[in-house]
């Protein structure tokens, strides 16, 4: 008899279970009620019951679990000091598409080195989890991975799924029975109406198959998600922050009846790819809604403590200190400016 099956599979690893990690490092009081007060204030803020802006701030991706604290610390003293018109949560990116090749993120690969040693990379995301919203600093993350939330999501408060991955079945239907709010953006082409059908997807109940606290296969039935919002990144043609693509939205989610709820990124296609660009997105966008777009309900900014970023070498201990090693990021005085002034025009 031929053998037909797994015959590119190199090896197999059997991954302890959410179960397992969550025995080891379970939720405690303090982050349980940062995640659960948080998700509540914005589920109210996309429904405009609070009059607040999302701003969904920090580094595009983790990858020092030093400087992601440090940078978590930061962010909650800056938050405290415009919470009453800005709600703060910390990107804390933990899984990276790649067009190609490339780092995948901490949880792929948290030694930096091709390693591929997921299961500490869980670890290690769900203790940073832990340790962040402990000191009462809510966390967002993309979910690129639909097994991944079993392991992590209880301890996030807003989810993302990327420009890549709106158009996926299998992501709209996690999406559907994820327990925060989620945002789809729009196609890397600019395409509004792959995410505006993956709302309407995520609205929805959905059956499929995943895994249960054990890490056994099962069919997970959702009830539909009914925070699911819109992420306006820009396309591979032009940004999409200007006013006519905001009423474009508007339009397109009113004619089905759901109430526009837009977050825009300052940083992808929107700034072309030019870190420094961000505060020239931000201040159109919050000109906007002072002038009445109130679908526009937040943004997210690029920021880590060293501005711009580095390439990831052979020997990771090199590295500078609080700088990214994916997209460029604005540095930490310039977020705090940039915070400061939007607090002000708000």
């Amino acid at each position: 008899m031929k053998n037909t099956d797994n015959l590119n599979i190199a090896h197999v690893k059997t991954l302890m279970s959410p179960k397992e990690l969550k025995d080891q490092l379970p939720i405690n009081d303090e982050s349980s009620e940062t995640v659960y007060k948080s998700r509540e204030v914005l589920r109210k803020i996309l429904r405009r019951e609070d009059k607040r802006v999302i701003g969904i701030i920090g580094p595009c991706s983790i990858h020092d679990l030093e400087a992601s604290l440090d940078y978590a610390r930061r962010l909650r003293e800056l938050g405290k000091k415009v919470s009453d018109k800005i709600y703060i949560l910390m990107r804390t990116y933990f899984e990276k598409p790649r067009t190609t090749i490339g780092w995948k993120g901490l949880i792929p690969d948290p030694f930096l080195n091709g390693s591929d040693d997921i299961e500490t990379g869980l670890r290690y995301a769900r203790k940073l989890l832990l340790d962040i919203t402990a000191m009462g600093q809510p966390c967002g993350s993309e979910l690129l991975d639909p097994i991944v939330p079993q392991y992590t999501a209880d301890l996030i408060s807003w989810a993302s799924i990327g420009a890549r991955t709106t158009e996926s079945q299998t992501h709209r239907e996690m999406a559907s029975g994820l327990s925060m709010p989620v945002g789809f953006k729009n196609g890397t082409s600019g395409d509004l109406e792959v995410a505006i059908n993956a709302m309407q997807s995520a609205l929805s109940p959905h059956s499929f198959i995943g895994i249960d606290q054990m890490g056994r296969t099962s069919i997970l039935e959702t009830k539909g998600n009914n925070a699911a919002h819109i992420i306006f990144r820009g396309g591979n043609s032009s940004p999409n922050y200007y006013e006519e693509n905001v009423e474009a939205a508007e339009n397109a989610l009113k004619a089905l009846n759901i109430l526009p709820a837009i977050i825009i990124d300052c940083s992808h296609a929107n700034s072309g790819k030019k870190y420094d660009r961000q505060n020239r997105v931000l201040k159109s966008i919050i000109e906007q809604h002072q002038g009445g777009r109130e679908s526009i309900r937040g943004f997210m900014i690029e920021s880590n403590i060293i501005a711009g970023a580095q390439k990831l070498t052979n020997d990771p201990g090199s590295l500078v200190y609080g700088q990214s090693i994916t997209d460029a990021c604005v540095g930490w005085e310039e977020t705090e400016e940039m915070m400061m002034q939007t607090y002000a025009e708000l």
